[in-house]
């Protein structure tokens, strides 16, 4: 496996963001972008071991939820 991405969203009540690899039981979350991805990386590499390679490239995909009210 060469990839793994991370769909990542803000929460806009308490702040902070979440991030959850697609295919893969992965989850984070972190109060600053920075703090994301140095959590990110931590946990691909906690969960791929000596028996699977961890992916080389970690793509983050930010979805952004806008609400339009009439």
């Amino acid at each position: 496996m060469s990839e793994i991405i991370f769909e990542v969203r803000e929460d806009e009540i308490d702040g902070g963001y979440t991030a959850s690899a697609l295919g893969y039981g992965i989850d984070t979350q972190a109060n600053t972008i920075e703090e994301l991805r140095a959590m990110v990386k931590d946990a691909v590499k906690c969960y791929f071991d000596e028996s699977m390679p961890a992916p080389k490239i970690i793509r983050l995909h930010f979805v952004r939820d806008e609400v339009l009210v009439q």
